[in-house]
């Protein structure tokens, strides 16, 4: 007698399982062809962001086109410019894109990837020699600005008085701000530092306890070792407002800027110290490399 009419659900058993495995692997290929459909459907979207950039800006080089990982923008770089669009690519954002997250500058660490000599943490700006007359978005960043129009009240004066001054507008929470106080220090010159908020809430309670500490100058290297003195709730920090309203209307999207007093010449981002001594139009064998 045969062994399997021993065992009426043997057979059955195998025809389900044969069933089972015939269901996993319909999921599998489903699963599979998913995930390589995609990469398809994104450089789908990529390819229409691209057509539709060079139907409503056809002169503007479009050198690369990421639309992967920026919160459903599309990251595009023209030249030595960095910019976002929507999708759609009806909407063009000019400026920084930041990561709440992780509390990180995308478009400050992009351009360093694209320009390793340009130590950027101010604005992606789009100049007239990346988008093409007609195509810009919006008014271009100020190359100059006029400093007679802030208050006294809302700076803070460290380095050394006797030495040729700079303006600089810093947020406390900005580490290139930071970096850059020492490569203040080591310019030799005297600071004139404007805090302004470009982070937000906590920036704007920072700005307020150093303009409002007893040595504001002291307070200012604190806060950036991170040792910020306590607020003082009686205090109402004088020229702070005007800092932050003329930084609005100057287009300073970002921080460290740097503005040159005799002219009101702007320089934008973190900068050496040799580099910032040759803005002023000063010696260059003093101040570091």
């Amino acid at each position: 007698m045969n062994y399997t009419d021993f065992q009426p659900g043997l057979k059955a058993r195998a025809a389900t399982a044969a069933l089972a495995l015939a269901g996993t692997l319909t999921v599998l290929g489903l699963g599979l062809a998913t995930l390589t459909s995609e990469p398809a459907l994104a450089s789908e979207m990529t390819a229409d962001v691209r057509a539709a950039l060079a139907a409503r800006l056809p002169k503007t080089p479009i050198d690369a086109l990421n639309c992967e990982g920026f919160g459903g923008l599309c990251e595009v770089v023209s030249g030595k410019t960095l910019f976002y669009v929507d999708q759609a690519a009806r909407y063009l954002v000019v400026g920084r894109l930041y990561d709440m997250e992780t509390r990180r500058d995308v478009t400050a660490a992009r351009l360093l990837e694209l320009n390793p000599d340009l130590i950027a943490a101010g604005a992606a700006r789009a100049g007239k020699d990346a988008v093409e007359k007609g195509d810009e978005p919006g008014p271009a960043v100020p190359t100059h600005v006029d400093l007679n129009m802030l208050p006294t009240d809302g700076a803070i004066h460290w380095g050394n008085p006797a030495a040729p001054k700079v303006v600089v507008f810093s947020d406390f929470q900005c580490g290139y701000c930071q970096r850059l106080t020492g490569e203040l220090a080591k310019a030799g010159l005297h600071v004139e530092e404007r805090p302004i908020s470009i982070f937000g809430a906590k920036s704007r309670a920072l700005s307020e306890a150093v303009l409002c500490a007893a040595a504001p100058a002291e307070a200012l290297h604190r806060a950036y070792a991170g040792r910020a003195p306590a607020p003082r709730k009686s205090c109402k920090a004088k020229g702070l407002e005007a800092n932050e309203a003329f930084a609005k209307a100057n287009g300073f999207n970002g921080t460290p800027v740097m503005v040159r007093p005799s002219d009101g010449a702007v320089l934008h981002g973190y900068r050496p110290a040799a580099e910032i001594r040759r803005f002023l139009g000063l010696d260059q064998s003093k101040g570091g490399r």
